[in-house]
């Protein structure tokens, strides 16, 4: 056996920080985005021919200003929001709808696990405006 030095200790260390990531970066999955999506399903549409249900439909979510999809009723609180959905202002949204938007119609406890949110933006981010998917 070799003796443990200071020396020893630190090239350790030093090689489990490079090895054990640090932070919380987590990776998106769109296929599972696809599967936490269908929480969603009951009031929202996604694809081509999505039609709007008793919320909006989502095409082209990424880049869109809140209560902008034609032919949806909004609530005043989301039409006025001045939101424009991006990674930041849906991941905020999707954790608590009513706390970032104070008077939305939407009824959603949130999605909560921080994965599930990653991979929902993943699979909704893809999609354009006509339904289809970015190149």
């Amino acid at each position: 056996m070799y003796p443990i030095t200071k020396m020893s200790k630190t090239v350790i260390i030093a090689a489990a920080a490079i090895i054990i990531p640090t932070g919380t970066v987590l990776a998106q999955d769109a296929q599972k985005g696809q599967m936490v999506f269908n929480m969603c399903l009951p009031c929202h549409s996604i694809g081509p021919g999505a039609q709007n249900k008793v919320g909006p439909e989502l095409n082209g979510l990424d880049g869109r200003h809140s209560g902008s999809v034609p032919g949806f009723d909004y609530s005043d609180a989301n039409k006025n929001s001045g939101i424009l959905w991006n990674e930041a202002t849906f991941k905020k949204y999707i954790q608590n709808p009513q706390g970032a938007i104070p008077g939305t119609k939407m009824i959603f406890p949130g999605v909560k696990n921080e994965q599930q949110v990653n991979d929902l933006w993943a699979y909704l981010s893809q999609f354009t405006a006509d339904g289809g998917t970015k190149k």
